[in-house]
């Protein structure tokens, strides 16, 4: 089941669910004001078929799909992929071997991503800082956690990068990746019923200039070096979410050194099973 926060005709949100003719969309549910309130509960997929009989189907063109985030902060793993090491050891001559040593360490790279004002949804701005001339998105399997840090669904992140900006010194890793519109989530959360199928799961990213596509990549989840259960174990170490956390997972996807993105390119990135996620590219 695919889930999605839309905005209703009230200015509200509510509750959308993803399926082949459309979007049904119905107000949330008694007793839960919010996507994540159904998330959290103990079966969220019977909770929404109880439900579905008073939904409206219409058409993808006839509604507003939002950020699938409430009040959740957002936090990434990097270096994940063989590919991710590999570029951040090229933008780094200071930081190279850090990237190439945490690659293979217990411990993984985990930082603060932002807050739910920081992420655009579907058909939303992400942001190039003014101060970078090297800027890329990173197509990533995102997760969704609930306060208990139990798995509850999956959605794409795109984790906008000023590459220039890290590759000067590591210490500067924060103003790469956290500023405002520097993250984007949607379409939906997927809410798996079956074991996923990590070789069968693929990521690709499309990139359009002025209607032309610039550069395109696919990667496979099942290329990701850590697991799931373990980047979410060492985030909660001495930590809680009362509001859960979405965790962007690292990228295999990497433009060549000498490209960057430029305001008004259209940034597309699909997940099988989950969906499409195309945000257009802002500066200043």
């Amino acid at each position: 089941m695919r889930l999605a926060k839309v905005a209703l005709p009230s200015g509200e949100s509510g509750l959308g669910v993803l399926v082949p003719e459309g979007i049904r969309v119905l107000p949330f549910p008694a007793g839960c004001k919010s996507l994540s309130d159904i998330l959290y509960s103990s079966d969220p997929v019977g909770l929404v078929k109880q439900h579905l009989a008073a939904s409206k189907l219409v058409s993808f063109a006839e509604v507003d799909l939002q950020a699938p985030i409430d009040h959740q902060e957002v936090w990434a793993a990097g270096v994940t992929y063989k590919r991710s090491q590999v570029a951040r050891m090229e933008e780094s001559e200071t930081g190279a071997s850090h990237y190439d040593r945490v690659y293979t360490a217990p411990r993984p790279e985990i930082f603060f991503k932002g807050t739910a004002r920081r992420v655009s949804g579907p058909g939303g701005p992400v942001r190039i800082r003014q101060d970078t001339k090297w800027s890329v998105p990173e197509p990533e399997f995102a997760l969704v956690i609930s306060p208990q840090a139990k798995l509850v669904g999956l959605t794409i992140g795109n984790d906008m990068s000023a590459r220039d900006i890290e590759g000067e010194n590591p210490l500067y890793l924060p103003q790469a990746k956290v500023y405002n519109e520097c993250c984007a989530l949607g379409p939906c959360v997927l809410l798996p019923e079956q074991p996923l199928d990590r070789a069968g799961t693929e990521i690709r990213l499309s990139i359009r200039r002025r209607g032309t596509e610039v550069f395109h990549g696919v990667s496979n989840l099942d290329q990701m070096k850590r697991s799931f259960e373990e980047l979410i174990d060492w985030l909660f170490r001495d930590q809680c979410f009362p509001e859960g956390v979405i965790l962007l997972t690292g990228t295999g996807i990497v433009p060549p050194n000498e490209f960057s993105l430029a305001a008004g390119d259209q940034v597309t990135i699909d997940v099988t099973g989950i969906g499409s996620l195309s945000n257009t590219v802002v500066q200043g």
